[in-house]
Formats: C-alpha cells, sequence, structure tokens
C-alpha cells in the first residue's frame, strides 16, 4: 500500500468558487478538511443579507454540496467549527443544526469574531469528515 494522494476539490459548481490560493475541501486517505463555508452562492452573490437563519442555512447547504463533492455525507462529519458575528444569534443557530443533524450531531465548536471576509456575512463554518474507504 502507497501512500494516499491529497485530492483537492476545486471546481464544485454548486458552492462560491475560490480565488486558487485555497481548495474548497482536501481530502488525505479518508479525511475531508471542508474550507469556511458562508452565505455566498454559487454566483459569489450573499443571500440572505442582514437574516442570519438564511445565511446558516446557505453555509449548511454549502457544507453539504462539499461532503458531497468529496464522496461524504453528513453521516461522515465528524467536527464543525462555527464563527458567528454575533452570539445572540446561537438559539437560532441551534435550531437551524438539529435540521442538519437530528440524528447524528458532529463535535462542534461556536466561535463569535468581530468580522468575517464579507461585512455582510454572519456566519462561516468550516468542518472534519472521516470517510469509510481511503481511496
Amino acid at each position: 500500500m502507497g501512500k494516499p494522494v491529497t485530492k483537492r476539490i476545486t471546481n464544485t459548481e454548486k458552492v462560491h468558487p475560490t480565488n486558487g490560493t485555497w481548495a474548497q475541501c482536501t481530502r488525505k486517505g479518508n479525511l475531508l478538511f471542508i474550507s469556511g463555508q458562508t452565505a455566498f452562492n454559487a454566483n459569489s452573490e450573499i443571500i440572505g443579507k442582514g437574516n442570519f437563519e438564511i445565511q446558516a442555512k446557505q453555509a449548511f447547504d454549502n457544507l453539504v454540496a462539499l461532503l458531497e463533492a468529496g464522496g461524504s455525507s453528513l453521516e461522515d462529519l465528524m467536527m464543525i467549527t462555527v464563527f458567528v458575528t454575533n452570539m445572540a444569534n446561537r438559539p437560532l443557530l441551534v435550531k437551524i443544526q438539529d435540521k442538519y443533524f437530528r440524528n447524528n450531531p458532529p463535535a462542534s465548536t461556536l466561535v463569535e469574531i468581530k468580522r468575517l471576509v464579507d461585512d455582510e456575512l454572519l456566519i462561516e463554518i468550516n468542518g472534519i469528515a472521516v470517510l469509510e474507504n481511503d481511496s
């Protein structure tokens, strides 16, 4: 058995494209690392300006799209880190997360930060998934 090859997935049309200096997600062996997902849609437009719930749903949908592109699913998601610009949105976040992770929640860290890459963004989520096989 040789060393696992790193596969970068950078052209998934379902999420915001990268500028080439980072990958949407990277896979090595059975580990899938997903870059922070925000309320940007595939056309690089911010969905739900000023609306935390809409932005959170977009970020989670982007996360799901990258899991699928990496040959994975929410069932394989082991860890997420959620960055919010206002901790007062935590109760709404919990409600939204429940819709995605009702039966199989990942380990999770929630961090309040001053701002994200764009002042209009209210949430960013990254994740790590462990897949069944390493091919």
